[in-house]
């Protein structure tokens, strides 16, 4: 009888931890983050007119005579060494400049406004020394956001601060800020769709006063003629004889759709890298941010 009485505790008390530690699991797995990740952080490039220093660079990794890019797991050399000052445990950014490979002109100032805010690098990884060399060093890839490649850049790693989203409820009707405007670029590897999750380009930055944290509302004007491929002209009041409206009104005379909003991760001098927070829809490039 004693034996079975424990043996009944003993299988109940099991019972109360797994419980707790589904639920606990459960929760942990429904909640909601204050900030972006890490992979947010420090895969989200940049966009800058002021050209970064490609002296450091990735020469080659293992295996290299079959392998041209580099993956978790790989181990990679460096151009620089114990001559330059590298140690065991140094931490590195890997980052490459990039180009639309199959350009398109999406709305009407995308090239200028392409042009205006530099050159755009995207972040390939994180890395860390682990064996150091006269001249070279060889380091592991503690974060990938990409492939490696021969001559990709690497930059003495600095920690960005992770600004936390803001508890305001996101109203589908907010009237205009009042503060600077501008348009979305382009999205993170040159898309032209983005969401919720995804990072996009805006031309504004430090030189405009944008800092790391500031919300971005983004917004679009019905029938403003300025995008040139995703759109059908007049669709916003006519659409083939399916009903019209007796006079055409014009994008200044019709309420603005807001479609969503982002937080600003990093900034260039005349750009911004917006991790879009909320999305009612598809945002394409060329619709409208200000400045919450």
């Amino acid at each position: 009888m004693p034996e079975k009485m424990s043996y009944r505790i003993l299988s109940l008390g099991l019972k109360i931890c797994f419980g707790i530690a589904i639920c606990a699991g459960a929760t942990a797995a429904q909640r909601v983050p204050n900030a972006p990740s890490e992979a947010d952080l420090y895969c989200s490039g940049v966009a800058t007119d002021q050209a970064i220093p490609n002296d450091t660079y990735i020469i080659s990794g293992e295996n290299s005579r079959y392998k041209n890019t580099f993956h978790p797991g790989d181990y990679v050399y460096i151009n620089h060494g114990e001559a330059e000052g590298i140690k065991v445990g140094d931490q590195f950014e890997v980052m490459r400049p990039v180009h639309d490979l199959a350009p398109n002109k999406w709305f009407r100032w995308q090239i200028q406004l392409s042009q205006a805010m530099g050159t755009l690098y995207a972040d390939i990884g994180i890395l860390r020394v682990v064996n150091v060399q006269a001249k070279t060093a060889t380091a592991e890839l503690k974060l990938a956001c990409d492939m490696m490649q021969r001559g990709d850049i690497v930059r003495p790693f600095t920690a960005r601060p992770a600004p936390p989203y803001h508890a305001v409820k996101f109203n589908p009707f907010a009237p205009p800020s009042g503060k600077k405007t501008a348009m979305i670029v382009f999205g993170k590897n040159y898309s032209v769709i983005s969401g919720a999750g995804k990072v996009v380009f805006v031309n504004l930055g430090t030189a405009q006063g944008v800092q790391v944290g500031d919300y971005f509302r983004v917004f679009r004007y019905s029938g403003a003629h300025n995008e040139l491929l995703y759109q059908v002209a007049n669709t916003s009041y006519k659409v083939y004889g399916f009903g019209s409206a007796p006079v055409a009104y014009q994008w200044d005379n019709l309420p603005r759709q807001v479609l969503g909003e982002g937080i600003v991760l990093r900034t260039g001098p005349n750009s911004s890298t917006v991790l879009l927070t909320t999305a009612r829809e598809e945002i394409y490039d060329g619709d409208y941010v200000e400045l919450e």
